[in-house]
């Protein structure tokens, strides 16, 4: 999957110090990527933006 396109953003609960933080690219079609922001260049998981807020709503349905 091609994601030079992605337009990344850091997961507002994180912090500066480096911890454990992911990123979110929600801008190309049909796809929602994530990523470690300390392994910019490692790995992304792809999600359909369906199973994306579904993923979302259940996090949310917890705090």
């Amino acid at each position: 999957m091609d994601l030079s396109g992605a337009h990344w953003r850091k997961s507002i609960r994180s912090n500066g110090s480096g911890g454990n933080c992911v990123e979110v690219a929600d801008n190309l079609p049909g796809v929602v990527a994530v990523r470690d922001s300390k392994d910019p260049g490692g790995p992304a998981l792809a999600f359909g933006p369906d199973a994306w807020r579904a993923f979302v709503a259940r996090l949310a349905a917890r705090h």
